[in-house]
């Protein structure tokens, strides 16, 4: 682990943190910084950098967590799936947690439902070829982070002629809810944190559209406590500088183009499709379809019938949506901490690890 320690050494924090204070004194306003990604939110409360930086830096909660933004229809698609006959549902941990109109997908298996968690969309393949007479149906959440390898999924269920399983796709895409927040009126965004692991796929120019259509300060940030503060001294940089460009702090992972094979991988089996998010309501071609080709290999086409007796209506006194848009934090809400817990999750954000929920409540954000 010695090569992380550079990346959480005390000396280095306290020097950036005396540098951004020293810059942060020449704001003539509030400068708020959307981390748009979740890992992003969990380093940040951990540190307590919310509380130990300047007032001048306001930081603000994005729609970062793949599971937080998951609408409650999609969440009921899974529920209905799950419950037909000789259905294996599979999917990532976190979303057997999420409450839907139907309960969770937990729920759905106490009543005899098959739902099982995997850590690799590859373990698809094992599990169909164990269970030949069942329907196994894989889904697929993330952003492009995970796509890839969905993607790779669907080549091997074709490699192997396996005629069993099926693919509910729920890939969504970065730029396009961004796009959204900013052109949003009540927009109080001044620069963006960009995500990692999106960033190791796709690259930093993909942030660069957005950049210039809005004119803020971007950074594509690392999640160690130094990248944290060291692009955060970045956006503060640009900023007092006026300019607007995208800066890579994470240049030991991310490079410009990204991983080209991966691009490829993604194009090859889905097209964009328009989905619906949580908070941010229909956003046009955020997100990911299976390409006509692979029709035969989508649950959403296959069980369309069932799949429209989606209820979706949210907890009413939930503030996920506003959480997810940065308009609220997650101590606005009368949920949060009392009804609303990691064993008893109300809204999504306190399901994942990756919602700003839960990394309030984690790391001592609550009234006890």
């Amino acid at each position: 682990m010695e090569w992380i320690d550079k990346y959480r050494d005390k000396s280095r924090l306290v020097a950036l943190l005396e540098v951004i204070s020293a810059n942060a004194k020449k704001l003539h306003a509030p400068f708020h910084i959307m981390e748009v990604c979740g890992g992003h939110t969990h380093t940040i409360m951990r540190n307590g950098f919310a509380q130990i930086l300047p007032k001048e830096i306001v930081l603000v909660h994005g729609p970062g967590c793949p599971v937080c933004i998951m609408p409650r229809a999609r969440i009921d698609h899974a529920s209905l799936l799950a419950q037909q006959d000789d259905v294996i549902l599979l999917t990532l941990g976190d979303m057997i947690r999420v409450p839907g109109s139907f309960g969770t997908l937990g729920d759905a298996r106490a009543r005899g439902a098959d739902v099982r968690f995997v850590y690799s969309p590859l373990e698809c393949l094992r599990i169909a070829k164990e269970n030949p007479h069942k329907t196994i149906i894989f889904f697929a959440i993330g952003f492009e982070t995970t796509t890839p390898m969905t993607a790779a999924l669907l080549a091997q269920i074709q490699a192997q002629r396996l005629h069993n399983v099926l693919l509910h796709i729920n890939h969504v895409s970065v730029p396009e809810p961004l796009f959204a927040l900013l052109e949003s009126p009540q927009s109080r965004i001044d620069a963006l944190l960009a995500p990692s692991h999106v960033s190791v796929i796709m690259g930093s120019k993909l942030y660069e559209p957005l950049c210039k259509r809005f004119q803020i300060p971007i950074v594509v940030a690392g999640f160690e406590p130094v990248d944290i503060l060291e692009s955060i001294l970045l956006l503060l940089v640009q900023k007092l500088e006026n300019v607007a460009h995208v800066d890579n702090q994470y240049a030991r992972c991310v490079s410009a183009s990204g991983n080209l094979k991966a691009q490829a991988m993604i194009q090859g089996a889905f097209k964009k499709r328009d989905f619906e998010w949580r908070g941010l309501g229909n956003i046009p071609l955020s997100a990911y379809a299976l390409r006509e080709e692979y029709r035969a290999f989508d649950a959403e086409s296959r069980f369309a019938d069932i799949l429209s007796q989606s209820v979706a209506k949210d907890h009413k006194a939930c503030l996920c949506g506003e959480i997810l848009r940065g308009a609220k934090k997650p101590t606005d809400c009368t949920l949060f901490g009392k009804h609303c817990v990691p064993s008893n999750p109300i809204g999504s954000c306190m399901v994942s690890d990756e919602g700003a929920c839960a990394a309030y409540y984690k790391y001592g954000f609550v009234e006890m």
